[in-house]
């Protein structure tokens, strides 16, 4: 988590440590600052922390704080991409390095919230170095660069609602990206259909929202596990049923046939 902090008349910053960077390095104690915002998203706390500095008179930083830590420096190989660090240090590695680029025989690649996922499943620890993992390029340029591909893994034109990075993030947080996968998310999506289908027999209106807001949970998830997102699915099955024509038969749509 990322901190926005306040030293009234001084000054406005950023940091991951509150204690560390705010006491004991500037010496001020609780109550003598004041914490403006918080969040997960380096970018967004980054050009927070601009806005703000110009809001409240400050002197603005020259650099924005995601760009004041060292660039991850990526081997790339014909076959591989090895980041520097262990599976275990990744996501945070991966979150501080937003937009980083490195090229390869696939062409250049780049870090992104949308990808991060996509990477953190499919690394694999080095047998050489266990603090070193890999991705193989061949597989990432399919899953993300392949403009072929561009309808299913690219993102929503339109800006992803909030509730749905917020799911990420909780999913993120709790390692089910790191360690989770697809069939185990698709079992899951069973279970919380068969509670919501419970509900519905019980016209349990309490429990009909809750399954179905477990279900939009699961399904980001596993779109995510496969390299896509929620959003991303949405538009691209809402692009194929727009201009479909049919009836309506004892309460369900058949579409015409082509």
């Amino acid at each position: 988590m990322y901190y926005l902090y306040h030293i009234p008349g001084k000054k406005i910053g950023v940091t991951s440590n509150l204690n560390k960077r705010v006491t004991l390095i500037q010496g001020y104690k609780e109550g003598e600052y004041e914490v403006l915002d918080s969040s997960k998203d380096i970018d967004y706390i980054s050009d927070r922390e601009i806005e703000l500095q110009k809001s409240y008179g400050y002197k603005v930083d020259m650099k924005k704080y995601k760009n004041l830590f060292n660039k991850m420096k990526i081997n790339a190989t014909e076959q591989t991409s090895t980041f520097p660090c262990s599976s275990a240090e990744l996501e945070k590695q991966l979150k501080n390095n937003i937009g980083l680029t490195w090229k390869t025989e696939f062409g250049q690649f780049n870090i992104t919230k949308e990808n991060i996922p996509w990477i953190l499943h499919n690394a694999k620890t080095s047998m050489f170095n266990d603090k070193r993992c890999y991705i193989y390029n061949k597989a990432f340029y399919e899953a993300y660069f392949n403009p072929e591909h561009t309808p299913q893994t690219k993102t929503c034109s339109k800006k992803p609602l909030k509730m749905f990075n917020n799911i990420r993030d909780w999913a993120s947080t709790r390692g089910i990206y790191a360690t989770g996968d697809a069939k185990t998310q698709y079992v899951k999506l069973q279970e919380e259909c068969g509670e919501l289908a419970k509900a519905l027999l019980k016209d349990d209106e309490p429990e009909v929202i809750d399954a179905i807001g477990d279900i939009v949970v699961v399904l980001t998830n596993l779109a995510y596990l496969k390299g896509y997102n929620i959003e991303s699915c949405i538009a691209s099955a809402y692009k194929v049923i727009n201009k479909r024509t049919g009836k309506m038969v004892n309460g369900t749509f058949v579409k015409d046939e082509d």
